[in-house]
């Protein structure tokens, strides 16, 4: 007899087998109803209408901004693929959290008005039922810029247009300063512009982790990992001009899961490139930039990471409650931090000096050669200063114009950029969020006109050149 006729493959007795196995198997693993036994609870999603690489606060704001304009509640699904989900690289938790309106370019005032709206009503905007309010610690303290005979026509013609654009921005000679701030030495001074609202700084890790809980609420889906590769199509034309085009279409999204060499493909409609200092590798991956060089197809994103440090230090003399956060014409700024005579600040280094980025390793000497003497120039207070920390973190730099690259890509014609804001992305990045959004959704800018931030600029040789960077 063979096996067959002794153990019927179908039957009450087969049934009662699988069942038991099924039960034998359900001791083991707590927790209810029969699952499958491969755990797919780390893995992103098969698809989503649209993939946002990179969870800093621009990638993040970009989510919130797709479900808040959504016209109908569910209708896209929006997955956000962060690499490390503690964030301690990440420039958001590492920036001095601080916010202007002083800048040279009118677009960047108008986006910094909107997020200082943003950030005032944050409760409005980010409160989730039965979770405690969101405080963000903002200290409205405002900035002070100072510049030497040099800066102060240039300083002068950005004041106006800043008031034009709504912000509350004074002019002081250096008498006046001395006045208000008896402790800043105002040598090589000749004129300074102080922010009066809306201008200060905050906690950047309370935004992060807002915008997380409101998007967890909202819908959207995390994943930890790596995009390692996007398959797409081409399609080819000719342009006006005669020249041929490739253009190319992402279909799908390749995570590379962490700690594993197993990658989850996403079938996607829209992928969103907010990936900070390395969105220039990201957009490297998806074609931009592989095609001859002089051509729209050659013309790369000119964004890379720039080590950039920030110090602490105590200085029992030093300026009091009402210090602004000071820019000094040097490239030295510092800023009060809490409420025990301790101060962050830094100073940005020429092009000659700019660090390894290959690590976030800190150069205490560069504050001793580079910084302090340019502080204590400025405050003769901070000579007695003591350094009690430091840290480094990046900037997303824009090596073109030290500009925001916001919108659609001319020829990967589903990726859209939220990058290269090159130090001044964190403050920006509620406006930036909507401005993105309002581009995947109705194919345009509407609150805030940030054509000047297209792509299309780096081929064309267009700069929207920011000269107010710290």
């Amino acid at each position: 007899m063979n096996i067959q006729e002794k153990v019927p493959l179908r039957g009450p007795y087969w049934d009662g087998k699988v069942s038991e196995i099924k039960k034998k198997i359900q001791s083991i693993f707590p927790g209810g109803a029969w699952s499958p036994l491969y755990d797919t609870s780390h893995l992103p999603p098969e698809r989503s209408d649209v993939v946002i690489v990179g969870g800093g606060v621009l990638g993040l704001s970009v989510a919130y901004w797709l479900k808040r304009l959504e016209k109908q509640r569910g209708a896209i699904r929006v997955l956000v693929v962060e690499r490390d989900h503690t964030y301690a690289r990440a420039s958001t938790v590492l920036s001095v959290g601080g916010i202007r309106q002083q800048f040279s370019l009118p677009q960047n005032v108008q986006l910094s008005l909107f997020s200082a709206e943003f950030l005032r009503n944050i409760n409005e905007y980010l409160a989730v039922v039965d979770d405690p309010p969101l405080d963000l610690q903002f200290n409205p303290s405002g900035y002070l810029l100072l510049a030497s005979e040099e800066g102060a026509a240039i300083m002068e013609h950005n004041v106006k247009m800043q008031r034009q654009e709504g912000a509350k921005v004074c002019l002081m000679s250096p008498e006046q300063l001395q006045k208000k701030f008896p402790w800043i030495n105002t040598e090589g001074v000749a004129l300074a512009s102080y922010g009066l609202e809306n201008e200060g700084w905050f906690d950047p890790w309370c935004l992060l982790q807002g915008l997380r809980r409101k998007l967890q609420s909202m819908g959207v889906l995390f994943c930890q990992g790596e995009v390692t590769r996007f398959i797409s199509s081409s399609s080819h034309m000719e342009t006006g001009s005669g020249e041929q085009v490739t253009l190319k279409r992402i279909h799908e999204v390749h995570v590379k899961m962490d700690h594993s060499q197993e990658f989850q493909p996403v079938e996607c409609a829209i992928v969103v490139n907010a990936a900070g200092a390395w969105s220039g590798q990201i957009a490297e991956l998806a074609g931009v930039g592989n095609g001859p060089p002089g051509t729209m197809q050659g013309t790369r994103l000119p964004v890379e990471p720039r080590k950039r440090y920030v110090y602490l230090w105590h200085c029992p003399q030093g300026p009091g409650l009402e210090a602004p956060l000071v820019a000094d014409p040097s490239g030295a700024y510092f800023r009060r931090e809490g409420l025990g005579n301790n101060y962050l600040g830094g100073c940005s280094p020429t092009e000659e000096e700019e660090p390894d980025p290959g690590n976030l390793e800190v150069d205490y000497d560069f504050f001793q050669e580079k910084v302090w003497p340019r502080l204590a120039r400025r405050v003769p207070a901070f000579e007695t200063l003591k350094v009690r920390s430091a840290w480094a973190g990046y900037y997303d730099y824009n090596t073109f114009d030290q500009n925001g690259v916001v919108g659609p890509h001319p020829l990967v014609v589903n990726m859209y950029f939220a990058t290269g804001f090159s130090g001044h992305g964190l403050q920006q990045a509620p406006a930036v969020g909507r401005a993105v959004a309002e581009m995947v959704l109705e194919g345009h800018f509407q609150t805030i006109n940030l054509s000047p931030f297209l792509f299309s600029r780096f081929y064309f040789g267009e700069k929207a050149q920011e000269h107010c960077i710290l």
